[in-house]
């Protein structure tokens, strides 16, 4: 399923299917694998002849579905049907599963039918489950892939439909094939299926039961005389609330009769009520042992089965499904969030939203909400209700900021004629409304925290949205806190960490009361800092300061104030220690993302800084001395991201010759110009182990010499590949002087301003370490960025994956460049999650010819036709070459390419390539 629908997420999965019309074409499966949403598949046959399939039904309720495939496309194989045979399957029948157990090709299972008559198993909440139907049971131990496995007799009849299993035990279960049957005589002729329904779960219940819910003697004797064999009748299990059967049947009714005919099985209920759409039914149940008649409209099952879903602000939304009503037992209206993202990715479960009103204007149902967003403009901050569908009693509340410049606003409605979803823009954006100023006041905080408490009025929050989690980055949504270094100006430092790159929505909010929004002016290739602009006109008479900094440099002992935001972004203010500062590694990810490199941290004495992820260091007078920042680090054992709070020395990071070039950049005096420095990641070693290394005794005392407090040196732990760097220096050197000098370099920000810089020299002279000899080299420095922000300025989205030249954090991590095209991403439920294009690899070549560069291989993949495959040569992280076959489709995944553009309103340009219908977002892991 390429994208999110009711129930179900975006998945590439295997599974199994027959032939049960070979002239025709047509092929019978599970509904979990036919989808209830956007489906491409291909359906493989015995000879290794594949086919294209496509649904043309999926039952509203039952788990089952059928494919179409074109017969003539099969040449080598006598396509045979199987044929259905429901009326075969007994107690202690000997079967076969015949399917790809476990993706195994053609493995057939051996079992014996058990039951007959076992209630529809029940897989969990927010997912697919049968009702209304009894399931067969046997013990032949299948798995994955087996779903959609015709279960056979000894004459290859299928008596039903593998659909699934117990986790726990070898116990399978089966659909049988009573409805399946009349399903396909419809489709045969081209007709639609007639479904009809009431609202109404029944769930079968033994004698025993029925008898404690007010089943009559005279009536249980009555059924086991008329059916000698039953064991049991059909009782009221939920009954929706508003539907046709509402105010008339109860949970716990046990079901007598339908038209006057005594009803104790699924099959005859559901004849009638499939042959009666639209037309009155008599029931008549019994509720605590008194009888009852009811007259019940039959309603067209798939009236409240969703065929449509709506992609705003990065979301999914669909009409909530008979499916999910019944589950909670909620009324079958509302609008239901099947991908929760973008502005609709609300706090707390993944799952379950439904969106009760945007902008205050009610939405009970798609066409509502589409009606309210067309009015609402492009960045507009609007409130947002909404309830969880597992919780109907608690209402919620979200403010969001209308996204219509990252993301379409189109409507996808299912065609069964073609398996293809048809997609319809809906509309042009309203374009954003200016902002008007404003003006409010900071809190006023107590006098005894002395003043580092006017500090705060130089504090903001910052909070970041991306649409697609570029370089790598793992999260969609980030917020901490920023310091205004210029307020005149409109400048604020933030970390990388809460915006680490240019493709997003960056909000600030001051006084806890102004929201305007900011742009990203530089992003620190190196250090963990992101530079922010903002219009101060739009604060009014708001009295936000410069953060003042203080000339002095921070040491070991020295008292601080740590001033900062706790988790609740209430302000916190501590007097305590500077434990320690030495410089650091934040550790490397096996799927490389930003990371700063070469800097000192700092550790206070406080159990505060481990709660605290923004905030700052302050002398008595509140002058800062240093940044508390989130770092992003590794993933752990459980696959979460780790991060580090950390402090960071300002004065000799926060310069001049830094902040005079950004300051030129925000008021459009000048551009940024280009950074250069040594492209390589340094790591602090110890005397000891440098002595053993070839350190000699005169450079030692030299050591001592420079840094009495700190002994230690820096050896080269990664060098930028294919960089001019890497040209001269290699992994391990130790770095003792530059440029002639005899001072050892034993700080790493003498080594940042010794090589780094708007203005540095093309090469640097470099005494370095190198196998226990002391060598001289000439090194050249390296643009560490090329001007501009400093972020990634092109993607290109292809085949469901994201593209982009390899960011420096790859090139510090890879000891090889082995293409210029750097797989960051892919989206669930594509060509490139599905046959096998990953992150952390680099696209080689398309069908042979080299993809060096975004260019080249957006010209070759212009003339690949849809719908046919490519061999795509890429290469791992590790090195290791693979060739992968990939299938293009143009009409979910075009070919779009993205483009740093400070002119247009987002930031970036969009140039379509290949079948562009205007989806603007993809969600990419």
């Amino acid at each position: 399923m390429v994208s999110a629908f009711d129930t179900e997420g975006p998945e590439t999965s295997e599974a199994s299917g027959f032939v049960v019309d070979s002239e025709i074409g047509l092929i019978l499966t599970n509904r979990h694998v036919a989808c209830a949403g956007p489906f491409v598949g291909e359906a493989i046959f015995h000879d290794h002849e594949e086919v294209d399939v496509y649904p043309v039904y999926r039952d509203p309720v039952h788990d089952f579905g059928v494919l179409k495939f074109d017969p003539a496309k099969i040449k080598y194989q006598k396509v045979t049907a199987i044929p259905l045979a429901p009326q075969l399957a007994k107690v202690g029948l000997e079967i076969r599963v015949v399917g790809n157990d476990a993706g195994e090709k053609l493995s057939i299972l051996a079992g014996s039918i058990s039951r007959l008559d076992r209630n529809a198993p029940d897989y969990g909440e927010m997912t697919f489950n049968d009702f209304n139907t009894f399931y067969l049971q046997a013990a032949s131990s299948t798995s994955g892939g087996s779903s959609g496995s015709p279960v056979l007799d000894i004459h290859g009849n299928a008596v039903a439909l593998q659909a699934g299993g117990h986790t726990k035990a070898a116990t399978d279960f089966f659909f049988p094939l009573d409805r399946v049957v009349r399903a396909l005589e419809y489709i045969k002729t081209g007709k639609d299926v007639p479904r009809g329904t009431i609202q109404a779960q029944m769930y079968f219940r033994p004698f025993d039961e029925a008898r404690r819910l007010g089943l009559r003697p005279e009536t249980e004797e009555l059924v086991r005389k008329q059916s000698p064999g039953e064991i049991g009748m059909l009782v009221c299990e939920t009954v929706v609330p508003l539907g046709p059967a509402s105010g008339m049947l109860e949970e716990g009714d046990v079901l007598i009769s339908v038209n006057g005919t005594i009803v104790t099985k699924f099959v005859p209920l559901a004849s009638v009520l499939d042959d009666s759409v639209g037309k009155e039914v008599q029931f008549e149940i019994e509720r605590g042992g008194e009888p009852m008649k009811f007259s019940i409209l039959v309603q067209d099952l798939h009236s409240i089965t969703p065929d449509r879903y709506v992609e705003v602000g990065g979301a999914k939304v669909n009409n909530l499904s008979y499916q999910l009503a019944r589950q909670f037992c909620v009324p079958c209206s509302g609008v239901y969030v099947c991908e929760p993202a973008g502005i609709f990715r609300f706090e707390g479960p993944d799952h379950g939203w439904i969106v009760d009103s945007i902008d205050n204007h009610p939405t009970p149902n798609l066409d509502a909400l589409i009606e309210a967003v067309k009015k609402i403009p492009d960045r507009q901050r609007v409130p947002v209700t909404y309830y969880s569908i597992a919780d109907v009693h608690l209402k919620n509340v979200a403010v969001v900021s209308m996204d219509r410049h990252w993301s379409g606003f189109r409507m996808a409605v299912r065609n069964d004629k073609t398996g293809l979803w048809d997609f319809t823009n809906l509309g042009t954006p309203i374009p954003p409304e200016p902002q008007d100023p404003a003006t409010a006041t900071f809190a006023e905080l107590d006098e005894s925290l002395g003043p580092a408490r006017s500090l705060f009025r130089s504090i903001v929050k910052v909070s970041c949205y991306m649409p697609t989690r570029l370089d790598g980055y793992p999260k969609s949504r980030k917020q901490g806190a920023g310091l205004v270094v210029d307020a005149e100006n409109g400048i604020i430092l933030v970390s990388r960490n809460i915006v680490p790159t240019t493709m997003g929505d960056v909000s600030i909010t001051f006084a806890e009361s102004i929201i305007i929004w900011g742009r990203v002016i530089f992003l620190h290739p190196t250090h963990n800092l992101c530079f922010l602009s903002y219009d101060p006109k739009l604060l009014g008479n708001t009295p936000v300061m410069s953060a003042p900094l203080s000339d002095i440099e921070l040491a070991q002992g020295h008292r601080v104030h740590f001033v900062a935001l706790n988790h609740n972004y209430r302000p916190v203010i501590v007097e305590t220690t500077v434990a320690d500062i030495t410089a650091v590694t934040i550790p490397q990810c096996a799927t490389p993302r930003f990371r700063a490199v070469n800097f000192d941290s700092i550790q206070i004495d406080t159990p505060l800084a481990s709660q605290c992820s923004s905030g700052f260091l302050t002398d008595a007078e509140g002058r800062v001395q240093g940044l508390w920042l989130s770092f992003l680090g590794e993933k752990n054992a459980n696959g979460h991201d780790n991060e580090y709070f950390l402090g960071v020395p300002s004065r000799k990071l926060l310069t001049s010759s830094l902040l005079d070039p950004i300051r030129a950049a925000a008021t459009g005096a000048a551009p940024i110009p280009e950074l250069r420095g040594l492209a390589v990641e340094l790591t602090p070693i110890q005397i000891a182990q440098a002595r053993h290394m070839g350190l000699s005794d005169a450079w030692v005392r030299r050591v001592e010499l420079a840094n009495p407090v700190r002994r230690q040196v820096f050896m080269v732990r990664n060098v930028e590949t294919d960089s001019p760097t890497a040209r001269i220096l290699r992994e391990l050197d130790i770095i003792l002087a530059v440029d002639h000098g005899s001072r050892a370099i034993t700080k790493v920000h003498e080594l940042d301003v010794a090589f780094g810089g708007w203005a540095a020299s093309e090469t640097v002279r470099v005494l370095v370490l190198r196998e226990k000899r002391e060598v001289l080299l000439t090194v050249p420095t390296s643009a560490l960025t090329t001007g501009g922000d400093g972020g990634t300025s092109r993607v290109v989205l292809w085949a469901g994956a994201m593209l982009q030249a390899p960011h420096r954090s790859v090139l510090l991590q890879s000891r090889t460049l082995p293409s210029g095209v750097y797989v960051s991403g892919r989206a669930k439920g594509s060509p490139a999650y599905m046959y096998g294009l990953a992150p952390t690899q680099w696209v080689t070549h398309v069908n042979g010819i080299a993809t060096p560069t975004l260019d080249a291989l957006v010209e070759t993949v212009k003339s690949v036709e849809d719908g046919s495959y490519v061999r795509v040569k890429v290469v791992t992280f590790d090195g290791v070459p693979l060739v992968l076959s990939t299938k293009m489709n143009s009409h979910y995944w075009p070919t779009v390419v993205m483009s740093r553009d400070p002119s247009s309103e987002c930031g970036w340009s969009r140039t379509s390539v290949i079948g562009d219908q205007g989806e603007n977002s993809m969600e990419v892991e």
